[in-house]
């Protein structure tokens, strides 16, 4: 028990109990750190072409991309996981649980990064493409090396705060039987009686795992922003 001018925190979070167990519930940021980041992956290829699609002149392209951001942005993550991994097996389709939570997390992100894409490629003023037209540069060669680098710049702040909403996020993914960290917490909870400091115990490893990312986050600016002044 640690008392601190005679408050106990000893009901709170017992620091023997959470270094006992800090291996188990350690054992599962593998898993957190592959959903994540194959989800992100999943999204930002997908994000990209919705994007172009909802910017695009043709209704045929705009529309769907419109409906689909709208209904994922519209939708709890937990009830389309619910879907993916209890629902479909219903239609003849069984996912496991790890597919389940990439596909989940990785269509559902893709809506958010579909709108920052389209943010920043907006961004990026039109006399870039209409000179890229006039030197003879096709549409996506264009997008390739004059408009995406400097979209990219300005997506780097939204994209990470995407991909650490959906670091966080991951903890949604034990409700379907993903061993990641949260649910590694769960059972350590649940066998030491003791759920708040494994909880607590949880915070800790998720913080430092998204100030890792954050870091990331600002060398990348400072490697994009080197030439803007």
């Amino acid at each position: 028990m640690i008392d601190v001018n005679g408050f106990s925190f000893g009901g709170l979070f017992d620091v023997e109990l959470a270094l006992e167990n800090l291996p188990f519930v350690l054992g599962g940021v593998p898993m957190t750190i592959a959903v994540s980041f194959v989800g992100m992956g999943l999204g930002l290829i997908l994000g990209m072409f919705l994007a172009l699609a909802r910017g695009s002149e043709k209704r045929l392209l705009r529309w769907p991309a419109r409906v689909y951001i709208s209904f994922m942005r519209g939708t709890p993550i937990l009830v389309f996981l619910f879907i993916l991994y209890f629902g479909l097996p219903v239609a003849g389709v069984e996912l496991t649980a790890y597919v389940a939570a990439v596909l989940g997390f990785g269509l559902n992100s893709a809506a958010y990064i579909a709108e920052v894409n389209r943010s920043a490629l907006n961004s990026v003023p039109r006399g870039q493409w209409e000179s890229a037209h006039a030197l003879g540069f096709s549409y996506w060669q264009t997008l390739r090396r004059i408009v995406l680098p400097q979209a990219f710049r300005i997506a780097i702040p939204p994209l990470t705060n995407i991909f650490l909403d959906l670091v966080k996020a991951t903890s949604l993914a034990a409700v379907i039987t993903v061993p990641e960290l949260f649910q590694k917490a769960q059972i350590a909870g649940g066998r030491t009686f003791d759920t708040m400091t494994m909880y607590v115990l949880a915070a800790f490893i998720y913080w430092p795992l998204c100030s890792v990312i954050s870091f990331l986050q600002e060398k990348l600016e400072k490697r994009y922003s080197r030439f803007v002044k």
